[in-house]
């Protein structure tokens, strides 16, 4: 049976490297999912003849794009890379869901005192 000669730390920084990479990918799967949902929505309900009624469901898919897109970037600084303006451009992310990046909608549950 072979046996590793690299010391511990670089055994465990490859590790590290590999589940940062990991996560990565799966915040970015989750971001292509949620702005797919976003504009299947659109592309559904453009032609809608009332456009106040459909806001709601709307505003939730924004809200969960911009969360997806919060999540994902803090990944990529969290590795290093600061720029974000890639995965904008990249992923195609609207003016609306960039502004409420990180956002969190209110709870319905009034808070004791």
């Amino acid at each position: 049976m072979p046996r590793d000669l690299r010391p511990p730390v670089d055994i465990l920084h490859y590790e590290i490297v590999q589940e940062q990479a990991s996560a990565l990918g799966r915040m970015g799967r989750t971001l292509e999912q949620a702005l797919a949902r976003l504009r299947e929505f659109d592309a559904a309900h453009e032609s809608s003849e009332n456009p106040a009624a459909m806001q709601p469901a709307r505003r939730k898919l924004v809200m969960e794009a911009g969360q997806a897109l919060w999540m994902f970037v803090v990944q990529r600084e969290a590795t290093g890379l600061r720029d974000s303006r890639h995965i904008m451009r990249t992923y195609n992310v609207p003016a609306e869901v960039q502004h409420c990046m990180g956002l969190t909608p209110p709870t319905s549950k009034p808070i004791s005192k």
